[in-house]
């Protein structure tokens, strides 16, 4: 799969989610939150793809050939129905949530939902660093260990500001973005140490 596909499938994604929003507003009068909600995921993942597009061709090659091996395809397959199951699962969540569900042990089912997908993805992930050589295990390796220690730091230091009053966090708020800014910082980490090594 090359990044043009990828960059491909993820505006489609994100025309789709603009799509629903749009159904979900004029024809469907949701009410506003979950419109929201698909207009933010939809604006994510063309935010995305317009990260991707902007990356030098050294590395879009990098990648076309990282995804052309067994182990990269393999991986590439078992992310999308992973991508698309957080996004729907997320959606859904959030929505039955607003519902007002009275019943505790089924609230907690509901919210922790979207981190299944998430779960699966991390064991396609793992399964991807046992299958690939040992320079690209050692790119993977360093940018997730940098990645971490950035976020962990992070999110300590913001700890501290909140508990010195400082600044106030949504504790909530900010865990969820834990992933996704773990993702991001690994995303950029995982370029510089490709250019070190390549």
């Amino acid at each position: 799969m090359t990044m043009r596909r990828i960059m491909a499938i993820f505006v489609g994604i994100a025309l789709a989610c603009f799509a629903l929003a749009g159904a979900g507003r004029w024809l469907l009068h949701w009410p506003q939150p979950p419109v929201i909600a698909w207009l933010a995921i939809g604006g994510g993942y063309l935010f995305a793809a317009l990260m991707l597009r902007l990356l030098p061709r050294w590395w879009q090659e990098h990648c076309d050939e990282m995804y052309a091996q067994p182990a990269g395809r393999r991986y590439a397959r078992a992310l999308w129905p992973f991508l698309i199951g957080y996004s729907l699962t997320l959606a859904a969540s959030l929505w039955l949530l607003r519902t007002g569900i009275a019943s505790v042990p089924l609230r907690a089912l509901i919210a922790i939902t979207p981190a299944l997908p998430i779960a699966f993805m991390l064991l396609a992930a793992l399964r991807y660093l046992r299958e690939i050589d040992e320079l690209q295990r050692r790119i993977e390796t360093e940018a997730i260990g940098i990645a971490s220690l950035l976020v962990s730091v992070v999110y300590f230091a913001g700890g501290l500001l909140e508990k010195a009053k400082v600044l106030h966090f949504d504790a909530g708020a900010a865990m969820i973005w834990v992933f996704p800014l773990l993702m991001l910082t690994y995303g950029v980490a995982k370029y510089f140490v490709t250019k070190r090594y390549l």
